[in-house]
């Protein structure tokens, strides 16, 4: 055998080795982050079934419970077949945000929903990118079956943060950026949708239409990826939405 054959058969066999263990990591990253995500979805969603002033807010909180606590124990049965470890208690992250919930002694409604804005934005991403581009085959549809479920979750905690909050409809400088896109009435034309969202650094918009829910959708350039955009009424812009 020459040296050449001798050093591509020997790259052949590293590559053989090395990719097993990458897929394994990302196979664990998603089971971590969908677990200690579930359970603070249930544990905080506990807390405001007893705290909460709102009934719109302890209606999804009872939602949350159902919902989470079904696709919690889903997760660990696909998971625990396959011999991969589950999260049985919530990351540093996760409880630093009960814990505030639970010191939470008025207006605890306001807090709640914020988090679970944001912890549903983080949801359906990873869960999105998981059903997409998931190494494993079981937890990949596992992914897709669940996320339709997360993406209406998204859509009725963004209908309940802008019926309590009352939001502008145009964000000032001193509005903060939602964690995504907010429901509304839009009033922004194609072009002025396409103008602010160049504005916002990105190139070659294309593709955009006004779904139901008043959000600008399409497509754009950033640091040379494509990526879906997102506008919504308040002009907030929105990558991977």
């Amino acid at each position: 055998m020459d040296a050449r054959t001798l050093f591509a058969s020997l790259a052949l066999a590293t590559a053989s080795f090395a990719f097993p263990a990458v897929a394994a990591d990302s196979t664990q990253n998603f089971v971590d982050k969908a677990a200690v995500g579930g359970m603070f979805e249930v544990d905080s969603s506990k807390l405001a079934q007893d705290r909460a002033k709102d009934q719109q807010v302890k209606n999804f909180a009872e939602r949350m419970i159902a919902d989470h606590g079904a696709a919690n124990e889903k997760l660990k049965k696909i998971a625990t077949e396959q011999k991969l470890q589950v999260p049985t208690q919530p990351d540093a992250a996760h409880k630093s945000d009960l814990e505030k919930l639970q010191n939470t002694t008025t207006g605890f409604d306001q807090p709640y929903v914020d988090m679970q804005r944001s912890a549903h934005a983080d949801a359906v991403n990873l869960f999105q990118s998981y059903a997409n581009d998931g190494d494993n085959p079981g937890l990949k549809a596992f992914a897709a079956e669940t996320l339709p479920t997360l993406k209406m979750h998204q859509q009725m905690i963004e209908k309940i943060a802008a019926a309590n909050a009352a939001m502008p409809a145009v964000k000032s400088a001193s509005t903060p950026k939602p964690p995504a896109p907010v429901p509304g009435a839009n009033s922004f034309t194609e072009a002025q949708a396409k103008n602010r969202i160049q504005d916002a650094g990105y190139t070659n918009v294309t593709s955009l239409a006004k779904d139901d829910q008043g959000i600008w959708r399409g497509q754009a350039e950033k640091d040379g990826k494509n990526i879906s955009i997102a506008l919504d009424y308040q002009g907030n812009v929105f990558a991977g939405h």
